[in-house]
């Protein structure tokens, strides 16, 4: 049984969105008994996962609200198996394609793909991971609502947003919900594949789940003064 831990008054009451059960189930085995943590399934995609944050947090006053679970990462910036931590979360397909390539909101004048996030706690969290055996990067990463499955519409998310780390399906939305009501938002990815040509025979989703609840179970730390 794991020690009780008293969560920084700061942030007492968070609120963690996983896309699906697995990802929730591996959140709270790493947060044991932790106090302060409500874990939601947020749906798949960036529309289901920004519907149910909002209607969480509507039901109950939080701090601080996370985007959590596995997702793919950008070759050359996190590998299969390792932790990537948004420093900003990004909805990368948000725009209209033009002769010139895409466009994305931001460029259209019609509000922003990009969510920032909380900026301090990235690096504590990735100060305290030094401690495990698990390789982590701050970079950003992007919501999307079709996977990337080639590697040209890989070069283009990495040319288009220089040190993408990684990708997934919720974030943004995730972000949104919570940005709209002035809260605070991290985002954490178990990197389960590379980015890139869909084959899913390659992909490491245990491992993906194991990274992801050590990284939780050294969360609490982070968010205790």
């Amino acid at each position: 049984m794991k020690e009780h831990i008293r969560i920084d008054s700061t942030y007492p009451h968070v609120l963690i969105m996983t896309a699906v059960q697995g990802e929730q189930d591996a959140v709270l085995r790493g947060l044991g008994e932790a106090k302060g943590f409500d874990v939601r399934l947020a749906g798949v995609g960036p529309a289901s996962a920004a519907a149910r944050t909002a209607t969480a947090l509507t039901a109950a006053k939080y701090d601080l609200v996370i985007s959590a679970g596995i997702g793919g990462g950008f070759r050359e910036q996190a590998d299969v198996g390792s932790l990537v931590i948004a420093n900003e979360i990004i909805a990368a397909d948000l725009g209209v394609e033009t002769a010139e390539g895409f466009a994305s909101v931001d460029e259209l004048g019609f509000g922003s793909a990009r969510v920032p996030v909380e900026p301090h706690l990235p690096l504590k969290l990735l100060q305290l991971l030094k401690s495990t055996s698990i390789p982590t990067s701050i970079g950003p990463i992007v919501t999307l609502s079709t996977a990337t499955g080639t590697a040209n519409t890989c070069a283009e998310l990495s040319k288009r947003i220089p040190g993408v780390a990684a990708e997934a399906m919720e974030g943004y939305g995730v972000a949104l919900a919570a940005h709209h009501l002035g809260l605070p938002v991290m985002e954490i990815r178990a990197i389960s594949n590379i980015v890139g040509p869909r084959q899913r025979e390659l992909w490491k989703i245990k491992e993906a789940m194991q990274t992801l609840e050590t990284a939780f179970s050294i969360l609490p730390e982070v968010l205790h003064r």
